[in-house]
């Protein structure tokens, strides 16, 4: 991996992000309850505070739980709930050790189909099938991973010219596109909430 991102808007935590496998990996298994660019400047937050210049799959694994917990808390904290996030990283780490000696590009490489990829990346601890599908269509879209099928593999988030997703983010006007797109579904799904009539009394199972 040798290509610029703009997912955390900061030019050393994007440089990373670009060259590293399993920083990108992280990144996307941070991205959640938090802004994007947060998320996504973790990995460089890690890496620095290891004093390292880049992200290991076998230190990480091997870390005190206790002291990384720590590591991830310190100010400015790496997310919101540091303390979780932290078992989360050792344990996407951990797997990548046992199954893939800790090379997180393993994971995509040689795969021949987006049906393989999106299974290998669903079976990574941390990734659901939508985060699993967002990574991949990452992959294809600005990684250049495109095994046959992977944009039907990714499903919407394949689709060309869209802004669903970090893996439509190029730099700031994208960026704003794609968290326009997330603030519309959300108002969408809160008032699909509010129009929906109140459960009759005694309905409730339980």
């Amino acid at each position: 991996m040798d290509v610029t991102l703009h997912l955390a808007q900061d030019p050393e935590a994007d440089e990373l992000l670009g060259r590293s496998a399993l920083a990108a990996l992280v990144g996307m298994l941070l991205d959640q309850q938090v802004p994007m660019e947060w998320a996504f400047k973790g990995p460089s937050t890690i890496a620095r505070r290891m004093d390292a210049e880049d992200l290991d799959a076998h230190d990480i694994a091997a870390y005190d739980p206790e002291e990384f917990a720590a590591l991830l808390s310190a100010k400015p904290a790496v997310h919101r709930y540091p303390g979780s996030m932290a078992g989360r990283v050792q344990e996407l780490c951990r797997y990548l050790v046992a199954t893939y000696d800790g090379d997180a590009e393993a994971v995509w490489r040689g795969v021949a189909t987006g049906p393989e990829l999106l299974r290998r990346l669903q079976e990574l601890p941390g990734f659901g099938r939508q985060k699993a599908r967002i990574f991949l269509a990452l992959l294809g879209k600005q990684l250049g991973v495109r095994p046959e099928g992977w944009r039907e593999a990714a499903g919407e988030y394949g689709e060309p010219g869209s802004f669903r997703s970090v893996a439509d983010i190029t730099g700031p006007e994208s960026l704003t596109k794609v968290r326009a797109h997330k603030q519309e579904l959300k108002a969408a799904a809160k008032a699909a909430k509010a129009s929906r009539p109140p459960k009759p009394p005694g309905t409730d199972a339980g």
